[in-house]
């Protein structure tokens, strides 16, 4: 049986995205990482960083919680090993501050290194001040309660985004992408493909060349009908 919707358990042991090809997706941005598996893997525009220059890449500990009650984030704190960046999606939409400063030193004590959720957030200056890395649909200061079931370490739809336990999970200003834990080594090697690419090319703008000849633009703009005019 599947335990994707499930809740009530908390899996201990998960399969983890390969430590090395996440230490080679670290390297690069989320716009380069989505680019480079196809325009795939990113969350909604929605989910923010809580201070401008927030980062991070990690694998994914996946957490489905109730609307308002953060208990299953206590019990993430448990199951968090180094590495980790803690994924949490919510059964229905809300904004409730499920995640302030308290947990997040609890988090940083096991080693994550930082949280995606698609719900709200709160102690934010806190969060800044100890430079934890938070991406979240909302900042808002309504606290929570601890009475509803929810699971650990089952998949998720995040922010619109099916996540795997075990994901690479890569987060920083453009936002959060979510890379499958079976294709990261290749993600990498195309990032930094694109990325090598993207050198040579920002070279060339540089000098003065134009787009347009670069990527070879004009006969395609003068088939849809564009026209200089003086």
């Amino acid at each position: 049986m599947s335990d994707f919707g499930r809740t009530g358990i908390a899996v201990r042991n998960i399969q983890r995205a390969d430590a090395g090809a996440v230490e080679r997706l670290r390297r690069y941005g989320v716009a380069t990482v989505h680019e480079a598996q196809g325009r795939t893997g990113l969350l909604r525009s929605c989910m923010r960083p809580v201070y401008p220059g927030a980062a991070a890449c990690g694998t994914a500990l996946t957490v489905l919680a109730q609307p308002g009650d953060n208990w299953m984030l206590h019990v993430a704190a448990e199951l968090i090993q180094p590495g980790d960046v803690v994924v949490v999606a919510v059964t229905t939409d809300n904004d409730d501050g499920m995640f302030g400063d308290l947990l997040a030193t609890s988090f940083r004590a096991h080693g994550a290194l930082g949280l995606v959720i698609d719900a709200g957030i709160r102690d934010a200056a806190t969060l800044t001040e100890m430079r934890f890395p938070v991406w979240s649909r909302a900042i808002c200061a309504r606290g929570t309660v601890k009475a509803t079931l929810g699971s650990v370490n089952v998949p998720i739809v995040c922010a619109g985004m099916l996540v795997e336990p075990g994901d690479a999970v890569i987060a920083d200003t453009d936002g959060v992408v979510v890379v499958p834990r079976d294709r990261v080594a290749a993600v990498a090697d195309a990032a930094e493909a694109r990325e090598k690419k993207e050198e040579a090319t920002r070279k060339r703008l540089a000098a003065g060349e134009l787009g347009l000849d670069i990527y070879g633009m004009r006969d395609a703009l003068a088939k849809a009908g564009l026209k200089y005019v003086d």
